[in-house]
């Protein structure tokens, strides 16, 4: 059974990733407005594995005996002049996402709560390939610059990404 400080705690973590998921459906519809549909899907799927990433979140809070409390999401940006300020953008939140699940592991460790601080595993991993992906693509739109060209190739690169459902729920 979840103690009511980790319980709060993953209710916030269950809040924060679905305004994540808000944030990327939003980029989405930026860069498709801007006829950029690669890029818009590498946001779409995004979005799909932060609602998925909520999703993990509520089924371990049922699973130990918690109750899920929706809250309402904070509005989000919906404009990003350019794909490189929209992976800043996107770096920069997941760091702070990795900020919010390195506390939920203090807090589970501080409760002695080591069924959730095992569970946090795979999102402390999850957080440096979501860290190491935005870098990776802020560093091919830096090299890229104003190319429309390479701009053009990469939104075409873009397009190949597909949703694979994470292990936590794909073991369900």
């Amino acid at each position: 059974m979840l103690n009511k400080k980790v319980e709060d705690a993953l209710n916030a973590q269950v809040n924060a990733e679905l305004w994540s998921a808000y944030l990327y459906l939003s980029m989405a519809h930026n860069f498709e407005a801007d006829g950029k549909p690669g890029i818009a899907n590498w946001f779409k799927i995004q979005f799909q594995e932060e609602q998925a990433h909520a999703e993990i979140f509520m089924n371990y809070i049922n699973q130990r005996g918690g109750r899920v409390l929706l809250k309402a999401i904070d509005a989000v940006e919906t404009e990003w002049a350019t794909p490189l300020d929209a992976f800043k953008a996107t770096l920069e939140h997941e760091q702070k996402v990795t900020a919010l699940i390195n506390n939920l592991y203090a807090i589970a460790e501080s409760e002695h709560d080591y069924a959730t601080r095992e569970m946090l595993n795979w999102f402390v991993k999850e957080q440096v390939e979501e860290e190491d992906s935005a870098q990776e693509l802020i560093d091919k739109f830096t090299l890229i610059g104003n190319d429309g060209m390479g701009i053009y190739s990469l939104d075409r690169e873009l397009a190949t990404r597909v949703f694979n459902t994470p292990a936590p729920l794909a073991a369900e």
